[in-house]
């Protein structure tokens, strides 16, 4: 079975009403993660959802939770800091068996990162073929065969750039709270903006709620307060621009392993505070995206 030829009973019209004309890839019910908290992490490409991730899994690591990490980007360096190398995406490691799972060992996709987060790279196929909630769902699919969610704490779901269609809308069907990471720019929240009219889409229909807004690459956040209040969100965590954060990449390193300075440990109390919250739990936000033009008059003009 080759992914970039996905066959038409695994992608159908749904009719669950996601949106009005959408096509979506149906959540089999027996795919439901299960007793994990979930989050999908949303946000504007190269925003920083990765390196959001990653120290987010480890802050609920360091709280005593067991994580698991599912990067859903073709570049699949979601985990890189966490495993200080490329993993091989699923995909890649279906296609070596041609599809027949029961050849495959955990250790062939699941790869033990810093402070013990499991981490999975779900890849995609390739460029204009195929679609990428089909992969999140083998992925899903793969994890609970090998019975690898079953003492799980805690999924995270990175998610590809500011793509709100329905293949990586996919790992909505499966979260509990969608996050969204956004600096204090214009193109970030009007990123933000549609993610959360992807995300009120699924709400009509399965458990996924949102639960707040990550600022990053932030010293200021008049912007982001100014959308806030217009649409409800709120902001639960901020991270300012620090050049100790763009080196924890260079450096194949989480924000939890570089050397301690006073503004580091600011940050990693930060991860750690947003990690508890989440865990404690958050109410849902129940907010309405604006339509572009009125983002464009609330921040587009003077």
């Amino acid at each position: 079975m080759n992914v970039a030829n996905v066959p038409i009973s695994e992608i159908k019209r749904t009719k669950r009403g996601d949106g009005e004309g959408s096509v979506q890839v149906e959540l089999d019910p027996s795919m439901k993660i299960g007793n994990a908290k979930v989050f999908a992490i949303y946000g504007k490409g190269g925003i920083g959802k990765s390196t959001t991730s990653s120290n987010l899994s480890v802050a609920f690591s360091k709280l005593g939770k067991r994580v698991l990490q599912i990067g859903c980007d073709p570049k699949h360096d979601s985990t890189f800091t966490l495993t200080k190398k490329l993993m091989p995406t699923v995909i890649d490691v279906l296609e070596s068996v041609d599809f027949h799972t029961e050849e495959l060992r955990v250790e062939d996709f699941v790869y033990e990162g810093y402070n013990g987060v499991m981490c999975v790279e779900a890849g995609g196929p390739p460029a204009g073929t195929g679609c990428g909630g089909y992969v999140v769902g083998q992925t899903v699919k793969l994890l609970k065969e090998h019975h690898l969610l079953e003492d799980t704490d805690v999924v995270i779901f990175d998610v590809l750039g500011d793509v709100v269609c329905g293949g990586f809308a996919a790992p909505l069907q499966h979260a509990d709270r969608a996050l969204i990471v956004t600096a204090n720019d214009f193109d970030s929240i009007f990123a933000m903006n549609r993610i959360v009219q992807a995300i009120g889409a699924k709400a009509k229909n399965y458990n996924v709620r949102l639960g707040g807004v990550i600022a990053n690459r932030s010293d200021a956040t008049d912007q982001i307060d100014k959308f806030n209040e217009r649409v409800g969100l709120k902001t639960m965590a901020r991270f300012p621009s620090l050049d100790v954060i763009r080196q924890s990449r260079l450096k194949k390193s989480t924000l939890f392993e570089m050397d301690e300075t006073p503004e580091l440990l600011a940050v990693q109390k930060e991860y750690l505070q947003l990690a508890a919250a989440l865990w404690a739990g958050t109410d849902p936000i129940e907010c309405e995206a604006l339509k572009d033009r009125d983002i464009f008059d609330l921040l587009g003009f003077d």
